[in-house]
């Protein structure tokens, strides 16, 4: 009987959103987080508070609950646990590897640069604010500060001149949160058409990788916005599959990969690469047969995957509560949905909205944005 155990790490929001995905392929899923309030705890078929980051707690769960597949959903996982989960022959999706290096921008970036040889943005790393000016001083300005982990423009700043430098390094090593880092990346500003999300989809080493169509964002003014379709030129849709497979094949493993990449022009440039997408690929919610989390369930288990796109959306992400008469005023915009997510525990103001989320389809992309801004807009109470 095809009854395939899953053990969720990490167990949010948009973990709730996968525990349903695995449910409907019939998959058992043990729901594991950290906290006692996590929203998917109640609704998976076991479930159990662990501290994610203490590998000795996280083996024992592992060991308790015999899982046939690890499926990390956080960063805040002990790597340790998951190596040595797959040395006892337990499958880790994506591989233990690959989460290591989800704590660990400095290795992937290198990874990608070095041995693999993608195109990147000029980059160095620094691990102190002294090793900081004297990367400014050589490459000069502008530069971009980034934590080595932290979601995207998270913990980010802009180095304009050197009076910037000591809070960009207080910015970016304290974006991490639960976890410390004591070096930054700084990379050249490069001057770039699109921030992309090239979703990449692998159910086994015997099949091809599969792509969704791209998927451009932005963030203004604390709001995210993304679409999809982004219109590339062929070649840097060719370039940006290129890139997104070498990494990917890389790394090894199942799921589903958000390949991070900068693109100007035909040019096309490596970023990050993430084991789930970030908020951006909440905009497959609607545009594609299947969401971004139904394909990494699918692909997790080995099932056959479809990417295809069968409208043309777009997301706007804001973190603020609204009121229902903003609610009401959001969907009525044509072809506009609105979801909205409770604060993660212990976060400060828990109990209002934690983020609000508005997709919108059209015909047209261009529409599909100006349907998911007006609806964004109605839904903060803000003029447009």
């Amino acid at each position: 009987m095809w009854s395939p155990r899953v053990l969720l790490l990490g167990s949010g929001e948009l973990g709730r959103e996968v525990v349903v995905s695995f449910q409907r392929l019939g998959a058992v899923v043990i729901a594991v987080d950290s906290h006692a309030d996590a929203p998917a705890l109640a609704i998976a078929d076991e479930s159990a508070v662990v501290e994610l980051t203490d590998p000795e707690a996280l083996t024992a769960a592992i060991e308790r609950f015999g899982p046939d597949h690890v499926v990390p959903a956080t960063d805040a996982v002990a790597t340790d646990a998951l190596a040595g989960a797959e040395a006892a022959g337990i499958e880790v999706v994506p591989g233990s590897r690959r989460a290591r290096l989800t704590l660990d921008r400095e290795g992937l970036r290198r990874l990608a640069a070095d041995e693999l040889g993608l195109p990147t943005a000029p980059f160095w790393f620094a691990g102190s604010v002294d090793e900081l000016g004297a990367i400014a001083d050589h490459a000069g300005y502008p530069l971009v500060v980034k934590p080595l982990i932290a979601l995207p423009g998270e913990g980010q700043s802009v180095l304009l001149r050197a009076d910037d430098i000591a809070a960009a390094w207080r910015r970016a090593v304290s974006a991490a949160g639960h976890i410390t880092h004591n070096r930054v990346l700084v990379e050249s500003l490069v001057e770039v058409d699109d921030e992309v999300t090239l979703l990449a989809v692998r159910s086994g080493d015997a099949t091809p990788t599969q792509f969704c169509e791209p998927i451009g964002h932005r963030h203004v003014d604390g709001v995210l916005e993304a679409w999809q379709p982004l219109p590339m030129s062929a070649v840097a849709l060719d370039s940006a599959r290129s890139i997104a497979a070498r990494v990917v094949t890389a790394l090894g493993g199942r799921g589903l990969f958000g390949v991070e990449l900068l693109v100007c022009g035909d040019e096309v440039y490596f970023s990050d690469v993430t084991v789930l997408p970030h908020d951006s690929a909440l905009v497959t919610l609607r545009t594609q047969r299947l969401s971004a989390l139904e394909l990494h369930a699918r692909a997790v288990l080995g099932l056959p995957v479809d990417t295809i796109m069968i409208s043309p959306g777009a997301v706007e992400v804001s973190y603020r509560p609204g009121s229902r008469a903003e609610l009401a005023a959001a969907l009525d915009v044509p072809e506009s949905d609105v979801l909205l997510f409770p604060a993660p525990p212990g976060a400060p103001g828990a109990g209002r909205s934690r983020f609000e989320v508005v997709v919108a389809t059209a015909p047209a992309v261009a529409t599909a944005r100006d349907r998911a801004r007006k609806a964004s807009h109605a839904l903060r109470g803000s003029p447009q």
